[in-house]
């Protein structure tokens, strides 16, 4: 486990001493966390092989858990997820609020990475910054809360540009393009196809760049929050001076970058 992954899931001794679990049900939780992780039904011995367990072990759980509909049996005797837990899904991502997860591990990459993080959606104009986290020297820049960014000078827009469908970026990406100049930049973008080739990139890497551009002298790295379905609903924006900014795609900013998307993911019940 990562650096972030293990802040974000850490508790302290005191913590872990004032709570009283009930093992069972601990031990329980690996079974369904399992087989949540199979694509097609499974046998017992499989499944209590992959929980760590003997077959002996896990077969009362499973009895229990067939009784309440947390998972159901084929004719084969294999096991999958039941209705139980289809009911409890769909009720917990009906009152999923990506933002306010989100919320609660921004501040830790913002420490990790020691650099301004932001958090931003699709909004009706486009990319729109929803909150913001500053490390303990805040950049001068322009950036506030209701920022709307660029589609295709950006990292955050050229993020949503990546994974959104195209009919809905097509329009705001020709208003972009007509309002910008991009004959003084290295790569002039003068047509949506002319993009292509960075958006299939972000694609590759899952993650979107900048570096010095459009701001001089700022770099960012942007990585997408997807929904259940797949959908990109959040970008996870970290920016920072490029002179101490790590734009490597595997390099000490975007690893926790990545891993902090990839548990806001996790927390709203999305899948990549």
């Amino acid at each position: 486990m990562d650096t972030l992954a293990r802040a974000v899931t850490a508790h302290t001794p005191m913590e872990e001493k004032s709570r009283r679990g009930i093992q069972s049900i601990e031990i329980g939780s690996a079974l369904l966390l399992e087989l949540a992780r199979k694509v097609r039904p499974v046998a017992l011995k499989d499944l209590a092989k992959a929980a760590g367990m003997t077959a002996g072990k896990a077969h009362p759980y499973m009895v229990s858990f067939l009784k309440v509909g947390f998972v159901s049996q084929n004719d084969a005797g294999q096991y999958e997820l039941g209705p139980l837990a289809l009911q409890l899904g769909l009720i917990k991502l009906q009152r999923m609020d990506p933002v306010k997860e989100a919320s609660a591990v921004l501040e830790q990459l913002a420490h990790a990475t020691g650099q301004s993080v932001a958090l931003v959606v699709w909004g009706n104009l486009g990319p729109t910054i929803v909150r913001m986290e500053e490390p303990i020297q805040p950049l001068h820049v322009n950036l506030r809360t209701g920022t709307v960014m660029s589609l295709t000078s950006t990292a955050t827009g050229r993020l949503f540009a990546a994974y959104l469908p195209p009919k809905v970026v097509e329009r705001l990406l020709a208003e972009d393009l007509a309002r910008s100049n991009y004959g003084t930049t290295p790569t002039p973008v003068h047509t949506i196809q002319d993009l292509e080739p960075t958006l299939a990139e972000i694609r590759q890497h899952g993650l979107s760049r900048t570096r010095g551009q459009p701001i001089p002298g700022i770099d960012a790295l942007c990585a997408p929050v997807f929904d259940a379905e797949g959908h990109i609903v959040l970008g996870v924006l970290v920016m920072g001076p490029s002179a101490t900014f790590d734009s490597e795609w595997n390099g000490g900013i975007a690893k926790p970058l990545l891993a902090c998307a990839a548990e806001i993911t996790r927390r709203v019940g999305g899948a990549k």
